[in-house]
């Protein structure tokens, strides 16, 4: 039986991006992150295992959907160091996700409908926007966004 090369299962920052279809200053950028981790040579050159290519696949379908850096970083940590994700480890993952991407794509049809019906009425006011602080109901608290990103904006 051939012996396998130790250095066979690293790849460099320029396989890893070629491979991966990610630039290399955005893979330098996710290894500040913490969300993919290298080791050096003797040369300082930069050695990312195999698994990178599943982590940087990860990190930019995470990106896609609309998930923060923090969050993709604490899923990243709960996976194994030493190994491939599994399925279950992926699907363990998304199953935690799930309800902030329900209340993300609520949010995203709620301003959709909004946004129709605030286009059609041509008010361009703030004052008297039927969406936006309908019968100036917010007015008393303050200034600024009351409802925007909030649970209440669902209501």
């Amino acid at each position: 039986m051939p012996s396998i090369d130790p250095h066979a299962r690293w790849l460099s920052i320029g396989e890893l991006s070629a491979r991966s279809g990610v630039s290399v200053s955005a893979l330098r950028f996710y290894e500040r992150q913490g969300l993919i981790a290298s080791e050096r040579t003797s040369g300082n050159q930069r050695r990312y295992p195999r698994t990178a290519l599943r982590r940087v696949a990860f990190v930019r379908v995470s990106q896609r959907v609309g998930l923060s850096l923090n969050d993709i970083r604490a899923a990243l940590a709960s996976l194994p160091a030493d190994r491939a994700p599994s399925p279950a480890d992926w699907e363990r993952i998304s199953q935690g996700w799930r309800s902030q991407l329900d209340a993300r794509i609520a949010e995203l049809q709620r301003l959709r409908e909004g946004l129709s019906s605030c286009i059609g009425c041509g008010c361009l006011s703030l004052e008297v926007c039927g969406l936006a602080n309908a019968d100036d109901a917010l007015g008393s608290e303050g200034p600024g966004s009351r409802l925007w990103g909030t649970d209440a904006a669902a209501s």
